[in-house]
């Protein structure tokens, strides 16, 4: 469940942020190119037979940020920790990133189910999710929706991350993707508990007033605008909300209890959402 709140006042908050647990499956199983099935060979009435090598998956969900995807490659293709990560930061690593990326992988290792096999390596597999972002991603609905709201594509892939990581459910994505290009549109501070988390490198339920004032460019309490670069890797249903959000004059949202997230564009509604919502975390007997 998500529980967040935006509130302008300096404060305490406490919210529940969920990053994205669903995972998109890839219609078909596909060679990785540079993975190719290994076949040994078998004697079969005097002939040598290949025997193909019974393949593995790998499912990166929908949200996961790009740390997480290196440990689970590590795991899956039985690597020293920190493995994957090395390959992706390598100036050579040439996984196929656009350029306003900046060689940063965050946002483009599509989530899905990949296979998996000995011949499999680190480079091999991320240029295999980059890959797939670039198919998700290239298409022209995406650049004319990216353009309709006067976005990049890359700043899209980054507003779609923060819907990801923000939303309660993928029915609340196309709102909470509103909700972010009225308050941009506002020039208003995002606000986004989320992107904090990424600073810090956890997933809590509590923001406190002190890590609101983090030196960060990812702290999008004290900084406007987008942040840098996406927050973890977006699937197909929070890129559709990117591009095509919800129509309506929302600010501010929270997640009173789970199926019930509340969007207002006032302040007070919006505050006695708040109290609601703290009030049932208090009886639930949580600070």
């Amino acid at each position: 469940m998500t529980y967040r709140s935006w509130q302008p006042e300096r404060r305490r908050r406490t919210r529940l942020t969920r990053r994205g647990r669903r995972a998109l499956l890839l219609g078909a199983v596909i060679a990785v190119t540079v993975a190719a099935a290994v076949t040994v060979p078998l004697l079969l009435g005097g002939e040598e037979r290949p025997v193909p090598e019974k393949q593995r998956t790998l499912l990166i969900p929908e949200g996961w940020r790009a740390g997480e995807v290196y440990a689970a490659v590590d795991r899956s293709l039985g690597l020293p920790q920190g493995t994957t990560r090395r390959t992706a930061q390598a100036p050579a690593a040439g996984l196929g990133l656009p350029p306003a990326a900046g060689g940063n992988p965050e946002g483009y290792l599509f989530p899905a189910t990949y296979p998996v096999v000995k011949a499999t390596t680190p480079q091999g597999l991320l240029r295999y999710m980059v890959d797939t972002a670039g198919r998700r991603f290239g298409g022209e609905h995406v650049t004319e929706g990216a353009r309709r709201h006067g976005m990049s594509v890359h700043q899209t892939v980054i507003i779609a991350s923060i819907v990801q990581a923000e939303a309660d459910s993928a029915g609340d994505m196309a709102k909470v993707a509103r909700v972010v290009y009225n308050r941009l549109g506002q020039g208003m501070a995002l606000q986004m508990d989320s992107t904090i988390n990424y600073a810090l490198g956890r997933d809590t339920v509590d923001t406190s007033h002190q890590d609101t004032r983090i030196d960060s460019p990812y702290n999008t309490y004290e900084r406007r605008g987008l942040p840098p670069s996406p927050i973890g890797n977006p699937g197909d249903a929070a890129m559709a909300a990117a591009i095509a959000p919800a129509d309506g004059d929302w600010l501010y949202f929270v997640t009173v209890k789970p199926g019930d997230t509340r969007f207002t564009a006032s302040y007070a509604e919006h505050q006695a959402n708040v109290a609601e919502f703290n009030e049932r975390r208090r009886a639930a007997g949580r600070p």
